[in-house]
């Protein structure tokens, strides 16, 4: 009796990792399935985006970006563009003249009413949807639907220990921070939010995020 427990005591970590290793098979066939399908759906979109970006402000229609991915490689993550050419020395110069303008880009890394934004990216941004492009990295296997949300390299500081986890999986277009506040919420917080997805991942989960997504996506929740 005592024999065979501890024989199954020992099978219990393999079965765990043919598990995650079932789990990240399934969850690629449906980066790649699901992926596929909504980047042929967005093409006609994508076109009008195109379009209206160039109307708008001219110059490049997609910006590449430096993120840090699995195994902490760096990767260039795509984007519309929604700034104007030239917006981060725009935003070093407000950040210098206003100390509560700096106080909360430190914390949120972002800006409630960014200057730097053209009239139509702060449409785009409303909405996310100058992520469609990041759709090519899912297919490459840069990025994940879901997962924690890539960061550039400046901002690895602010994972600590959890970085170790973070870099044993693809960061995702959306995860848990994009359905509970999005742009709302402190870094902090995303990187805690981060953290609890990154322990408790799972199929159900993933499904349960996509499906939130659309739900806060379709009513710009959070979003700037």
């Amino acid at each position: 009796m005592g024999e065979s427990t501890a024989q199954e005591e020992a099978a219990l970590p393999e079965r765990g990792e043919r598990g995650k290793r079932a789990y990240e098979r399934i969850k690629r066939c449906l980066d790649i399935g699901l992926g596929t399908a909504v980047i042929l759906a967005a093409l006609p979109l994508m076109g009008v985006i195109a379009l209206l970006i160039r109307l708008d402000s001219g110059g490049p229609l997609l910006i590449r970006q430096i993120r840090v991915g699995r195994g902490g490689a760096g990767f260039t993550m795509l984007k519309f563009r929604t700034m104007r050419t030239g917006a981060d020395e725009d935003l070093e110069d407000a950040l210098t003249r206003d100390p509560d303008l700096r106080l909360t880009w430190e914390q949120f890394q972002k800006l409630l009413h960014d200057p730097r934004l053209t009239p139509v990216g702060r449409r785009l941004r409303r909405y996310s949807l100058d992520e469609l492009p990041q759709l090519w990295n899912v297919l490459r296997g840069e990025m994940s639907l879901v997962g924690p949300r890539p960061f550039l390299p400046e901002q690895r500081e602010f994972y600590g220990p959890t970085f170790e986890e973070y870099a044993k999986v693809r960061p995702g277009m959306t995860g848990l921070w994009q359905v509970s506040g999005r742009n709302r919420l402190s870094f902090e917080e995303r990187v805690a939010l981060d953290t609890a997805y990154l322990k408790g991942r799972s199929l159900s989960l993933d499904l349960s995020i996509l499906a939130r997504t659309v739900w806060i996506v379709a009513r710009a929740t959070g979003a700037f």
